[in-house]
């Protein structure tokens, strides 16, 4: 299905719109996730490192790079390591539990990209994406609004929203089952990357004022 029309071109916005995320995934990786703790540190840097080399990539080969079958791996990374970091930094005694959680998930996720009908192909993204997704959306947001973190430290829950939104987009187009057309899903990630990462720039420098 997805082979059905033509790849969308990329043009000068898209990458200025990923540049600019690229830009600022930088700046997180070298300044903005400071001082969180070891774990959390490698894994926000794991997250933010990958979606800065995504971008990159994309701004140099064009949006044909995402025809590579390995998307739907790097695409899992970003969630898993991300909550992962969410999890050390704030629920230490789950950590454990759920480092097997994310090694697992991407193991699942590896295979299955090889082997497999497209049903367990979907069902490992679910669970993947959906609950590296909530914990992502759900923690900052409870954090916040009990006072524990500051108020804009729920613009990570947004970022984590956004970022569930784009992983799945990419997902299910790179298995044939795509929930929008290509062309709109290349229209609007640019945009939608750039503005999931001013949500994790905001949310995470409330913690270091």
């Amino acid at each position: 299905m997805e082979n059905s029309e033509m790849a969308k071109k990329i043009t000068l916005l898209d990458r200025v719109l990923l540049l600019v995320t690229g830009v600022l995934a930088a700046y997180q990786v070298g300044f903005g996730i400071r001082s969180l703790g070891f774990i959390p540190e490698i894994s926000y840097a794991v997250a933010f490192g990958v979606l800065l080399i995504a971008g990159l990539l994309i701004i140099i080969l064009g949006f044909e790079i995402l025809d590579s079958p390995m998307v739907v791996v790097v695409a899992t990374i970003i969630p898993l390591s991300m909550s992962l970091g969410l999890v050390a930094q704030f629920y230490q005694s789950w950590l454990g539990p759920f480092a097997v959680f994310v090694a697992l998930s991407f193991l699942v996720i590896l295979i299955t990209r090889f082997v497999g009908g497209k049903g367990i192909k979907v069902i490992a993204i679910i669970i993947g994406h959906g609950i590296s997704g909530m914990i992502i959306f759900l923690v900052p947001l409870l954090l916040s609004f009990s006072g524990k973190t500051p108020g804009l430290f729920s613009f990570v829950g947004v970022g984590g929203a956004l970022i569930g939104i784009g992983g799945s987009l990419l997902s299910f187009l790179k298995m044939g089952k795509p929930i929008l057309s290509k062309n709109t899903i290349l229209t609007i990630l640019p945009g939608l990357l750039m503005i999931m990462m001013i949500c994790f720039l905001v949310g995470f420098s409330a913690l270091a004022n």
